[in-house]
């Protein structure tokens, strides 16, 4: 569970990212949440859309995708969503007052 410091130093890190996972028509299929776990895993951070002609609303995708790889719902301002999830190995970002 991410503080709202933290929630807001990620959001600062997000802003400058470009969105590489985009939910379209359809359901969340197996591999919309494999690319999002294995994104995850690389880059700790990611940002997403959905598309209009989806059947979710962005909220709806973010956490779906949030609780299918185990990620925290970071923002979702309009149709783009934030995700984070520390890489358990080799964690890159380190957040405020993270406890070690």
């Amino acid at each position: 569970m991410l503080t709202s410091k933290q929630r807001a130093y990620l959001r600062g890190l997000a802003n400058t990212l470009e969105t590489i996972l985009i939910v379209g028509k359809g359901e969340i299929t197996d591999n919309i949440i494999m690319q999002a776990d294995t994104a995850l895993t690389a880059r700790e951070i990611i940002k997403g859309k959905r598309l209009e002609t989806s059947a979710y609303s962005a909220r709806e995708c973010a956490e779906l995708l949030a609780e299918k790889c185990g990620a925290d719902v970071v923002q979702v301002i309009g149709s783009k969503f934030v995700l984070y999830r520390p890489n358990p190995d080799e964690p890159v970002i380190k957040l405020p007052g993270a406890r070690k």
